[in-house]
């Protein structure tokens, strides 16, 4: 009698785009759905951030607060533009972010890239959200006019059009520098942050040895503690550009003499107003985009990226 060994064919590696676009829809579709399902953090954590005279009860009381004024469905003010705007911020962050670091390791060499490997982790997220920014600008200035003002427009296209109409392609940029100043920082953050805590876990416990429940939980929380630096690094930015798309700037004044008044009026204490809501926010979805964001790249196929990590 004779047997036969079956030998498994191995594992296709993509490449160009049918890899990064992969890498793209995981990245949208984490980033949509974590920051969709917690707008209702995000909305009392706008109120506070741009009232914190009524709005001084902590993210609970702030909950407690909007639903007696406004109801429940006030929760999910601005749903449209948030989900629109981090589905494709996120696919640029993401893929962007693949896509740079695979950059990197073209022009310094594998080497070189994992010896200096925090500023390739750096550099490539920086060059990405600079990118995923110029599309989510537009949105989120939508999103916090919506949120800001509850009757200025019932939803995503109605407050598009009606800022588009009244103020201008201006006022969807108006906070173009303060979201950078959040969001560069943020991503820069969070990644390197990430890549850190999962590196250090592998060494302890290589990932090859590990299964794809433990994958997931290392993912899990790398995120959460990415999320929380990312928090504390961007609070003061994401005060500023929330009070900036609050309301239209007076006639004649400039986006960067409306942010020195800002930063003016809040002061260093002003400026983190609103930590709690945020910290509970960003490493909540943090810690859930990774893991999403992982789990994804596999049932997608997405194993050619080069990891650089020792």
């Amino acid at each position: 009698m004779s047997s036969k060994t079956e030998v498994k064919a191995p594992t296709a590696q993509l490449s160009g785009l049918q890899l990064y676009s992969r890498f793209a829809f995981a990245g949208a579709v984490c980033c949509s759905v974590t920051h969709g399902f917690l707008t209702p953090v995000d909305v009392v954590k706008t109120r506070i951030q741009l009232d914190p005279v009524t709005y001084n009860r902590g993210l609970i009381g702030g909950f407690k607060q909007v639903v007696k004024a406004e109801g429940a469905g006030a929760l999910l003010t601005g749903v449209g533009p948030t989900f629109a705007g981090y589905f494709l911020q996120g696919a640029l962050k993401f893929g962007g972010y693949e896509f740079f670091k695979q950059q990197s390791i073209n022009y310094l060499g594998y080497d070189t890239a994992s010896n200096y490997r925090t500023a390739v982790y750096l550099g490539s997220s920086a060059a990405a959200e600079f990118f995923a920014d110029i599309a989510l600008c537009p949105l989120e200035a939508t999103r916090i006019r919506l949120v800001s003002q509850p009757t200025y427009a019932s939803g995503l296209v109605g407050g598009f059009s009606k800022m588009l109409t009244t103020e201008g392609v201006g006022a969807f940029y108006a906070g173009f520098g303060p979201i950078c100043f959040k969001q560069i920082p943020y991503t820069m953050s969070k990644f390197v942050v990430y890549e850190k805590v999962a590196e250090a876990v592998y060494s302890v416990f290589p990932k090859k040895d590990m299964s794809d429940g433990l994958q997931t939980a290392t993912n899990l929380g790398s995120g959460l503690i990415a999320g929380f630096a990312a928090a504390i690094v961007s609070q003061p930015a994401d005060t500023m550009l929330s009070k900036i798309n609050k309301t239209p700037g007076a006639p004649g004044e400039g986006t960067t003499t409306r942010l020195i008044k800002i930063a003016k009026e809040l002061g260093l204490k002003g400026s983190y107003t609103g930590i709690g809501a945020r910290l509970f926010m960003v490493g909540t979805l943090t810690a859930f985009q990774f893991a999403i964001y992982g789990d994804l790249k596999k049932m997608l196929g997405a194993v050619g990226g080069v990891e650089i990590g020792k």
